[in-house]
């Protein structure tokens, strides 16, 4: 019986490490590059010598400007939050009667007087900070996925490293106006607009700076004390 007790505590916190701790993400489609079906095919008929689609613009200036181009993204990105908070309470009560009195004697019940008294105190003190800043620096190179009707372009990628220890990988999405592409083909991250950017990794390394299931059932608001 204790035997069976004990596998099955053991198998209730193997699952509850399963569910806490989420598996490496895998390759998302969402970021995979544009497929050709997908790029936007242009009006013209092919002809013996010009092929629709292979054609150079002798006048353009190399930005990306339609589906399927590709753009690179200076990563920028510096950020730097502080917090403080403090709140102190305090609260005291004190209540007396008298013992009446009668002809000038007190009044008492089996030689115990009348009187009462009650005192009350409470206090709460709280305080509370938080610091916290972030960096991100270097480049990724991005598809045109889509091409707004104001001009404005819908663009993803995503850049995977893999390592000794395991793989790194850095993803990217957001709006960005042609205007602010340089003349290098490339824009800043803090000029895309509804940016989401992430960056994280698989492997041991990756594993060693996640903290456990257990430690973080302790400080989370599960926890009642």
């Amino acid at each position: 019986m204790k035997s069976l007790m004990r596998v099955g505590v053991l198998l209730a916190v193997t699952g509850l490490a399963g569910c806490v701790n989420k598996p490496p993400e895998p390759d998302n489609p969402y970021y995979a590059p544009i497929q050709p079906a997908q790029m936007q095919q242009p009006k013209a008929i092919d002809g013996a010598i010009y092929q629709a689609g292979a054609g150079m613009d002798l006048y353009s200036d190399g930005r990306a400007y339609r589906v399927g181009d590709i753009l690179t993204v200076e990563l920028t990105e510096n950020t730097q939050s502080s917090k403080s908070a403090s709140t102190s309470v305090g609260k005291d009560n004190s209540l007396s009667i008298g013992a009446p009195n009668v002809l000038g004697r007190d009044l008492s019940v089996f030689g115990n007087p009348l009187s009462a008294s009650a005192e009350s105190s409470s206090s709460f003190d709280g305080d509370g900070s938080s610091d916290m800043s972030n960096s991100l620096s270097g480049n990724i190179t991005v598809t045109v996925h889509q091409v707004l009707p104001n001009g404005t372009m819908l663009v993803r990628g995503e850049k995977w490293l893999t390592l000794n220890q395991g793989d790194e990988y850095i993803r990217i999405s957001g709006l960005v106006r042609r205007q602010d592409i340089g003349p290098n083909n490339s824009v800043e991250s803090t000029r895309l607009a509804d940016a989401r950017i992430s960056y994280s990794g698989t492997g041991a390394a990756h594993d060693a700076n996640v903290m456990g299931w257990m430690s973080r059932f302790f400080i989370s608001p599960l926890w009642p004390f």
